[in-house]
């Protein structure tokens, strides 16, 4: 068993086993209900860590879990649409208001 992700929130490593499982790589989760013991032992300790079983998944499974992941919110300035002068905020790569409507 190799570890790929650890982190406080049972929710998150739950949702990051399902993308695994999504994609066959097998999986389980250890300290899932362990945060009860939380001042008994150090809180690292008590979060759900997520294993694959297999090494040869490891490295997949980081990269999912990396594309599953939330990513950092942009930094930067706001930005003036050359085209209608609208302001943006740094995230946007287009702005909303000259951007063609996207089709169904």
């Amino acid at each position: 068993m190799i570890r790929v992700y650890v982190a406080a929130d049972r929710v998150l490593v739950g949702f990051l086993k399902g993308v695994l499982e999504d994609q066959g790589i097998a999986c389980l989760v250890r300290n899932e209900y362990l945060g009860g013991g939380i001042g008994e032992l150090p809180p690292q300790e008590c979060w759900p860590e997520l294993y694959v079983l297999e090494q040869r998944d490891a490295e997949a499974a980081r990269q999912l879990i990396a594309a599953a992941l939330p990513r950092a919110p942009a930094t930067g300035a706001r930005w003036r649409c050359p085209a209608c002068g609208e302001w943006l905020e740094p995230q946007f790569e287009s702005c909303w208001r000259c951007a063609p409507p996207e089709k169904s």
